[in-house]
């Protein structure tokens, strides 16, 4: 089990962002919490917006950058589909940070991607993200999450 998260932290300090990473918690609780987030960007990518939906709880909140809050699963939904004729081909989500207390934790990182406009035009972006974890029904899911852009 050690070896697993030694080798996983090896993989995640070689990534394009170089940062000393802290996970505090069961390693099997981190180890999900760390496949969710993987799976959050592949549901984006692949233009999943029903699995993103679900990666959130029931009431959870985003909190987008020069945007009011949004509340609930449906909610959320509509503000993470794109245009007709808009894509992210790459979305990328490198934690920094996870600590777990009870059925609670927090994830502070970077995240990358690229979109691709309807013009074909393709946009890079990077920023900085928290994101409150809750276990629910046996998962860990976003209860809050809040980012913004780095220039």
């Amino acid at each position: 089990m050690n070896r697993i998260i030694l080798i996983t932290l090896f993989v995640f300090s070689t990534c394009q962002f170089s940062f000393s990473q802290t996970f505090e918690g069961d390693k099997k609780e981190i180890e999900k919490i760390v496949e969710n987030i993987e799976s959050f960007s592949k549901y984006y990518t692949s233009g999943d917006y029903d699995a993103l939906a679900n990666a959130y709880c029931k009431e959870a909140t985003i909190l987008p950058p020069g945007a009011d809050i949004i509340k609930g699963r449906e909610a959320i939904k509509k503000r993470w589909i794109l245009p007709s004729g808009v894509n992210v081909p790459y979305h990328k989500i490198t934690p920094i940070e996870i600590k777990i207390i009870d059925n609670y934790a927090y994830d502070i990182g970077y995240y990358e991607g690229k979109t691709i406009r309807k013009d074909k035009s393709e946009v890079s972006w990077k920023g900085k993200y928290l994101i409150v974890w809750k276990k629910e029904d046996g998962d860990w899911k976003i209860y809050s999450d809040a980012w913004n852009k780095i220039n």
